[in-house]
């Protein structure tokens, strides 16, 4: 299926919404077209493929942009039954195959890069190279699912309208970045996921590190960490000490959501570090 791209409001924007089925599952890609490297861009838990519209239109000038609705998530199906990181990794396969996308460079920012960074690990030859935008391998937390949870549960849903919804999603090019990926129904604006199915998606996760897999990425990789990190320091010194040649850098004034406080400069990051690429 292919459909024109809308902002909320009604004005038209350059990117068509392609879908690839997978075992049944529905994944929607924001696809905005554009010359070059195929760069195929994942956003994190509870999140929505409209955070990257900002960078995805400045990036489709020169690259071929495809941002995914990540299973469970936006115009994706909503209750997948499997959820585990190798079904979400077998997704981003998919969407490549479905869409030609020839060895992509991964963009992931927070549970969207941690997938990016193991389907890197898993299919060394199908991708070309990594950027991880507040993510790593992680370690064992056991906490993560309950705090997810209560999390979600604090938000007032329905809300009345997107700006009070943005307003308590952290103002700003943040609060309006998670509010547009709200849905008007039943009296108000709603997120476009399940809670549950979020809890349950951080349960590997909970379990275990994965360091064992950022070992195995053998492609060129970029981290791009805020200033107020969710990544412990430690967590990002053992990154570097186990892949030295992995480039990194932090972006001054930026939290965990820094790809919608600082596209502009992350923008910049990611053509100097896809220029380096041979």
């Amino acid at each position: 299926m292919l459909e024109a791209g809308r902002f909320p409001g009604g004005s038209s924007v350059a990117w068509s919404e392609h879908v690839v089925v997978r075992d049944g599952v529905r994944l929607a890609c924001r696809d905005w077209g554009g010359p070059g490297q195929p760069l195929v861009l994942l956003h994190g838990l509870a999140g929505h493929a409209g955070e990257w519209d900002v960078l995805a239109r400045r990036l489709s000038s020169r690259y071929r942009v495809v941002a995914v609705d990540q299973r469970g998530h936006g115009a994706s199906e909503r209750h997948p039954r499997d959820i585990s990181r190798a079904a979400h990794v077998a997704d981003i396969i998919a969407v490549a195959d479905r869409l030609a996308l020839r060895r992509p460079v991964l963009v992931g920012q927070s549970l969207g890069g941690h997938t990016a960074m193991l389907t890197a690990a898993a299919h060394p030859g199908r991708v070309r190279a990594l950027v991880l935008v507040e993510a790593g391998p992680g370690g064992p937390n056991p906490n993560g699912p309950a705090d997810i949870g209560g999390w979600l549960d604090s938000w007032p849903t329905p809300f009345s309208s997107r700006e009070a919804a943005a307003a308590f999603l952290g103002g700003g090019p943040v609060g309006a970045g998670w509010a547009a990926g709200l849905e008007e129904r039943e009296g108000g604006w709603w997120p476009r996921f399940d809670r549950d199915v979020m809890v349950r998606s951080l349960a590997e996760n909970a379990r275990r590190s994965f360091r064992h897999e950022w070992g195995q990425v053998a492609c060129p990789t970029l981290v791009v960490l805020a200033q107020s990190s969710f990544i412990p320091a430690q967590e990002a010194d053992e990154m570097l000490l186990q892949r030295p040649a992995t480039l990194a850098m932090s972006i001054p004034g930026t939290g965990h959501d820094l790809h919608l406080e600082q596209p502009e400069i992350l923008h910049t990051a990611l053509v100097d570090f896809l220029g380096s690429l041979v």
